[in-house]
């Protein structure tokens, strides 16, 4: 069953998936395909085009603009923005006014079990790695490896991070980091992280 709230605006060219709910006064934008099980919040929106794969969580506010791409499981929290534009005006050099068909839009991909924190502000075209996780607050203006915390402006690695969101703590051999909360390990090599027997 899909769940839509009286005052969210969905367009009917949208496709929303199974157990899918988008709530209070979001809107999902035409050719927008939700997959199944996703939760789009209060006043979130969802640009045309956008995809959204299964299981994805938007919190209250967040701003997915076009041509976004979330693959399943990914998680975007409070007042988080995607921007879409390299070099945003709302007027052409000559001072009319800009239309939709006046530039291209980049979009930003978050990739399989990445989270984004509230009100942080990914900078299009990045990519998200598979279960990275950026800061509240934080601004990416490049690519985020898979597994890697970052914070601040403009964002940073600070730490490695396994599939529970849990910060990775160092193993016996160099190179090797391990879960606290799953144990499961992992090995770094030049600034990449890849998960041993996932």
């Amino acid at each position: 069953m899909v769940r839509i709230q009286e005052s969210a605006d969905v367009s009917p060219d949208a496709t929303i998936g199974e157990g899918s709910s988008v709530w209070h006064l979001a809107q999902v934008r035409e050719q927008a395909v939700l997959g199944e099980n996703c939760i789009v919040g209060r006043g979130a929106y969802v640009g045309t085009g956008v995809k959204m794969g299964n299981n994805c969580k938007l919190q209250n506010y967040a701003l997915v603009y076009e041509p976004a791409i979330l693959e399943d499981g990914v998680f975007v929290g409070p007042a988080a923005v995607f921007t879409n534009d390299y070099f945003p005006r709302a007027v052409a050099p000559d001072g009319s006014l800009k239309r939709g068909d006046d530039w291209e839009a980049i979009g930003v991909t978050c990739r399989t079990g990445s989270s984004v924190g509230a009100r942080a502000v990914c900078i299009a075209p990045v990519t998200i790695g598979a279960w990275a996780m950026v800061a509240a607050g934080a601004v990416v203006t490049k690519d985020v490896p898979d597994f890697a915390l970052v914070a601040g402006v403009p964002a940073r690695r600070i730490r490695w991070v396994g599939r529970a969101g849990v910060p990775l703590e160092p193993g016996d051999e160099a190179g090797q980091w391990v879960c606290p909360q799953t144990g499961a390990v992992y090995t770094e090599d030049n600034e990449t992280l890849v998960e041993v027997n996932p």
